[in-house]
């Protein structure tokens, strides 16, 4: 497997932004870290070397990316407006920076995954892009803005949180149609750690089932945690059947 390490510049947020390749060829999977992680996190934890079986056979190739958590949800002292507008500089780093720097051709789109704070930004990413992401895999996501901004809103915190944004979406949006032409999957366990996320998949899937997207919502045993071991077995399971 080929390794590739970049280090650009983002105008968007004033600064050098990091991410890992792995792979040359292949679906390209757009990975974010679990809440305040880094590029190299999917590598430490064992993602990368239970899917490597996909990357050597050429099906996927996987871009890992920075995250920037600590400076827009996780500063839970910090100001809320610089806060979300900060996240929406990181949004527009990916959309608009990084997506054209990765893609192999100009019409690619991407799967876009991620476990638990990685989870949200996979399902926020897609549901805003659905025309750069053409799959979403979030394993243990959290679906709505309010629970990082439980005492803050304005439109870019709306903008950034798929359950009120969908809701509000009007049916005859053009973005239904084409969610119901994509393959969404929201995974959540329902053991230890989970309870949050299982509180945030229940209050968005009556929204994705109310305008007939076919997201497949995938609830795991009682024994299911929170946690990677349980990520590790989950990615190798969805992804034999996005890449078959």
């Amino acid at each position: 497997m080929k390794i590739e390490h970049k280090k650009n510049y983002s105008s968007a947020l004033g600064r050098d932004m990091e991410y890992n390749l792995y792979g040359t060829k292949g679906h390209p999977v757009l990975v974010f870290p679990s809440q305040n992680g880094r590029y190299w996190d999917y590598q430490d934890f064992k993602m990368v070397d239970v899917l490597t079986p996909f990357i050597d056979s050429g099906q996927i190739r996987l871009i890992c990316i920075d995250s920037i958590d600590n400076e827009t949800w996780s500063d839970t002292y910090g100001d809320e407006h610089q806060r979300i507008v900060r996240h929406e500089q990181w949004y527009h780093y990916i959309v608009d920076e990084l997506i054209p720097e990765v893609r192999l051709y100009p019409e690619e789109t991407f799967i876009t995954t991620g476990c638990s704070m990685g989870g949200y930004h996979a399902a926020n990413f897609f549901f805003r892009r659905p025309d750069i992401f053409d799959t979403m895999l979030s394993l243990s996501g959290i679906y709505h803005a309010a629970f990082f901004f439980p005492n803050y809103h304005d439109p870019l915190v709306y903008d950034n949180s798929p359950y009120d944004f969908l809701s509000g979406m009007p049916d005859d949006h053009p973005y239904w149609d084409i969610y119901r032409h994509r393959n969404i999957i929201m995974c959540v366990g329902q053991g230890s750690w989970e309870d949050d996320m299982l509180d945030s998949i229940h209050k968005i899937e009556p929204v994705l089932r109310q305008h007939d997207v076919p997201a497949w919502i995938d609830y795991w045993g009682h024994d299911v945690a929170h946690d990677w071991p349980w990520w590790r077995i989950q990615i190798v399971y969805f992804m034999e059947k996005i890449v078959k």
